[in-house]
């Protein structure tokens, strides 16, 4: 691992689409974008420990120059090097001081080298740690294998009492940090590398600016196939098969803990009885195996990565097509439900 190898590779830009075929679908996804969700996190992140000087910022190595959190509030930041797992048992004890601590790095380390640590400080102690995991999935892409993770969210939730959020956007982003800050509840939150997109609208205005359970994109009649969109890839995936069979119901997905999935599938389970879930992760542990067993009146198809490595390099979507994840798989199992 090399702590430059994340600022040697331009932004990713969202792909575009043909125009919608009914009102309220945006045309392409060549919407308003500002920052990725790790800048999102981190520029957040920075605003709000202004008010709040409980609010502290550990990095493993990966802040890269001018983090804004450290140029902003230097005696909260701690730069801990590559030793994930004593990043977080140094969270467990800050929490413990009173602290409100965010840690980043990482999904493979985050989820993986430092399991241990998460399952005690998350889920045993129950320590208010907000873990925020950039490359997830195989956003990676050129760096390999070493740094993809397709595994995080299987491993997450096992461990009970941690709050998990895939947010798709900036604004989503900001939500989820703010609701990680006012709650103190242990968190991992999942993004991607510096793809940039646009959040989906809310449909009304939540209280207290909270996230809604389930954010349907669009709504179809009951018996029409909807697709179930998680993190930043499955939402743009989802958002391209939209495109491409109009009619298709969407519901947007952030939080995919068992606490949050369990009322989203009775919300789910209310409006439609087949789903197509989308998302960048393996099968096994993933979104559509948990809606699975929470819908088994329902039938759930999963559009995610297969059970194989990545062997070739290529960019993010490259990497993602040859584990079977791409728009034509997610249009075959639509048309197949």
């Amino acid at each position: 691992m090399t702590t430059t190898d994340e600022r040697a590779v331009p932004v990713t830009a969202p792909a575009t689409g043909a125009p919608a075929a009914e009102p309220g679908l945006p045309p392409t996804d060549e919407r308003p974008v500002t920052l990725s969700g790790r800048d999102a996190y981190r520029d957040e992140l920075t605003r709000l420990a202004a008010s709040d000087d409980t609010i502290v910022c550990l990095e493993a190595d990966l802040g890269g120059k001018g983090h804004p959190f450290q140029a902003a509030h230097p005696e909260r930041f701690f730069n801990l090097g590559i030793a994930e797992g004593a990043m977080v048992d140094m969270a467990a004890g800050l929490a413990a001081g009173g602290h409100k601590p965010f840690v980043s790095t990482f999904a493979p380390f985050a989820a993986l080298r430092a399991a241990e640590s998460l399952k005690l400080t998350l889920g045993y102690l129950a320590a208010g740690v907000t873990v925020v995991a950039p490359y997830a999935g195989v956003s990676g892409a050129w760096f390999g294998t070493t740094h993809h993770c397709l595994e995080d969210l299987a491993i997450l939730r096992s461990v009970p009492g941690v709050t998990i959020a895939a947010p798709y956007g900036d604004a989503e982003m900001r939500a989820v940090v703010r609701e990680a800050v006012r709650s103190g509840r242990p968190h991992y939150i999942r993004t991607g590398r510096n793809a940039t997109y646009a959040s989906l609208p809310l449909p009304e205005p939540q209280p207290g600016g909270e996230l809604p359970l389930v954010n349907w994109e669009f709504r179809a009649g009951p018996d029409d196939v909807c697709l179930v969109s998680v993190g930043e890839e499955g939402t743009r995936l989802a958002l391209a098969a939209r495109r491409a069979a109009p009619g298709t119901a969407h519901a947007h997905l952030v939080y995919l803990d068992h606490e949050n999935l369990t009322r989203a599938a009775a919300e789910l389970a209310r409006h439609h009885d087949r789903f197509v879930v989308v998302e960048e992760h393996r099968g096994q542990g993933g979104v559509a195996e948990a809606l699975a067993l929470l819908l088994p009146e329902a039938r759930v198809t999963s559009v995610s990565a297969d059970r194989s490595w990545p062997a070739h390099g290529g960019d993010h979507e490259e990497v993602m097509a040859a584990l079977g994840l791409d728009l034509p798989a997610v249009l075959a199992a639509v048309e197949k439900a």
